[in-house]
């Protein structure tokens, strides 16, 4: 009886703790369900804020008031960004426009190719089996294409249409400004209402998931960029014909493991065969993004990211699938800190169960009257 009662007192207090726990989950996940309509520039802000906090730091240590180190690191940030969009901007607008004009023409090639493939089959499989893998091929392409534009609307819908362009624009950036200015002070303040029971753990966990969403999206960030620009140039020195915006959305995608290189070696070797009646040709561009493979797997992701972030792709494409289909754009801007957090507190969950005794299934009576376990 004396054991039980020293085992619900040190079951309780826990329950106790997963309980505030789960409230305090509870209301953030309400929060957001409320104000959702409202929350993309502050969540922007914060990722900016967040993103070149290290910047702002390393000017703080060089003697740079914060206040200064946050102006200069945000101008510089806007200046660099406004640049890319400058110089990036009638390229691909040329592009986007050579396209809608040559998509008709690339419509009649790919009919012609179909027909004549159709023709072959028909004569090898007979009409009505020819027939009848049109209709089952037709129909799943135009229930993927429906799963996908609506995905892609609830995506927008539920996020960047809903703000006003000119109220982002305004806001996020002063959103920024103030976060990047008080980030220390923030800290120091959400440590100060950590229980002090409970402060070791909760900054171990606070620093791994640091760590993880750093080392995910600073690195990946840089990854995704500079495999966009060698796609980018490679397809275009090729001769591929709207290969720079093919490479530019393949780098994008690069943030959403093998997404990137599968849409993109899919998309450009599918132009080439078009464009191109040479097979070196053809196959000059399937060997960038081969090039490109290995270029991110041995150089770019072990430099840039590493193996610390601990999120494995499955994870990745899941949490950003699940935010998007939830949340709209603002969803998959919150999927990877809440996949980078949920990932530190299981695999926390997981170390502290193995060490629990329902894990080992021991008696603490026995420990505590001094028998052997």
């Amino acid at each position: 009886m004396v054991a039980d009662d020293k085992l619900e007192k040190k079951v309780m207090p826990g329950w106790r703790k997963l309980a505030a726990w789960i409230l305090i989950l509870c209301g953030i996940v309400l929060f957001i369900g409320l104000f959702r309509e409202v929350l993309l520039p502050f969540v922007v802000g914060l990722a900016v804020a967040y993103f070149l906090d290290p910047c702002a730091d390393w000017l703080e240590h060089k003697k740079v008031p914060r206040w200064a180190a946050a102006t200069i690191v945000l101008i510089s940030f806007a200046f660099l960004f406004l640049m890319i969009i400058v110089l990036a901007f009638p390229l691909v607008q040329t592009q986007f426009k050579a396209a809608a004009e040559a998509l008709p023409i690339y419509a009649e090639k790919v009919e012609g190719q179909l027909d004549s493939l159709l023709i072959f089959a028909s004569e090898t499989l007979g009409e009505n089996d020819v027939q009848r893998i049109r209709e089952a091929v037709g129909g799943q392409v135009g229930k993927g294409v429906e799963i996908f534009g609506g995905l892609i609307q609830k995506i927008f819908s539920g996020g960047v249409a809903l703000v006003n362009i000119s109220t982002f624009i305004f806001v996020t950036p002063i959103v920024a400004f103030y976060l990047l200015r008080d980030w220390d002070r923030l800290i120091r303040w959400l440590d100060d209402l950590v229980p002090r029971k409970a402060l070791t753990p909760v900054r171990q966990q606070a620093a791994l998931i640091d760590k993880t969403l750093a080392g995910f999206v600073r690195g990946q960030a840089t990854v995704c960029l500079l495999l966009g620009l060698f796609y980018g140039i490679g397809l275009t020195l090729t001769g591929l014909q709207f290969g720079f915006i093919v490479g530019i959305i393949s780098g994008v995608l690069a943030f959403i493991p093998y997404v990137g290189s599968i849409f993109g070696l899919v998309a450009s070797v599918g132009l080439a065969l078009i464009q191109f009646d040479s097979n070196w040709d053809i196959g000059a561009v399937a060997l960038i993004f081969v090039v490109g493979q290995l270029l991110e797997g041995n150089v770019l992701t072990p430099k840039l990211v590493g193996d610390r972030i601990g999120l494995h792709p499955v994870w990745v494409i899941f949490s950003l699938f699940a935010g998007g289909a939830l949340l709209g754009f603002l969803g998959m801007l919150l999927a990877l800190p809440v996949a980078a957090a949920v990932g530190v507190l299981l695999r926390f969950a997981v170390a502290e169960y193995r060490k629990s005794q329902i894990y080992h299934g021991e008696d603490d009576s026995h420990h505590e009257s001094g028998d052997p376990a």
